[in-house]
């Protein structure tokens, strides 16, 4: 006999044909994975600040922990995960609502405090989608059935409270250190650097590209 099959909870996302709701909803359910994927990978690829390189660890030990948590309480799905075959998984706490709400919360509190990302801050727009997208994604999981009231509810609480947490020991006890890691023999290897002590990052590395753009050719010249 065949060894039953078992769906990637975190991208198996189900809905009614014909629901246009449910279809958009399944989409915004899918939002933890761009974020990881098409976000914090890139981010490394291309930018490889400690300061994002923390934010994805914290979001990396937020889902073990949550993980722990489901496997330690057990808690059923509803009902309806007959249909959505979802019913071996554990339901408490919604790891895509633990997910979203610590993104929000840290993305919140590093802006606020963050010389480098003081754009984020004059921006209320950016804040208005990251929180609207944790809000949809916490009733999607209700909607297409695959949590109920108190397991999206207990995600968020414990995203907020561990996105908190995971922000206080970044900037309170890790930031000291990250002049160590940059030049420690992995950050000079990886270029990782932290710009977070410069006001306006953007601005800065725009002067930066242009200066250099005007030295290139007196550069060319003495050689």
């Amino acid at each position: 006999m065949a060894a039953a099959l078992k769906a990637v909870t975190l991208t198996h996302v189900r809905y009614q044909r014909g629901d246009r709701l449910g279809h958009f909803l399944a989409w915004v359910s899918l939002v933890p994975v761009f974020i990881s994927l098409g976000g914090f990978v890139s981010h490394f690829i291309f930018r490889r600040e400690l300061q994002g390189i923390f934010f994805g660890l914290g979001l990396i030990v937020s889902q073990f922990i949550n993980e722990v948590i489901k496997t330690s309480v057990q808690q059923a799905r509803p009902a309806t995960c007959a249909l959505l075959e979802m019913c071996d998984s554990h339901g408490w706490p919604s790891s895509h609502c633990q997910y979203m709400f610590f993104f929000a919360t840290y993305l919140t509190l590093l802006s606020s405090r963050t010389h480098g990302l003081s754009f984020c801050r004059t921006n209320p727009f950016l804040h208005l989608l990251t929180w609207s997208l944790s809000l949809l994604t916490m009733f999607s999981r209700v909607y297409l059935g695959y949590h109920t009231l108190a397991q999206v509810f207990a995600g968020t609480a414990l995203g907020v409270f561990l996105g908190a947490v995971w922000f206080w020991l970044v900037n309170a006890v890790f930031y000291p250190y990250f002049p160590l890691i940059e030049e420690s023999a992995f950050g000079r290897r990886f270029y990782v650097k932290d710009t977070s002590h410069i006001p306006n990052v953007l601005k800065f590395e725009y002067d930066m590209a242009r200066a250099q753009r005007r030295n290139a050719p007196s550069d060319s010249k003495a050689d």
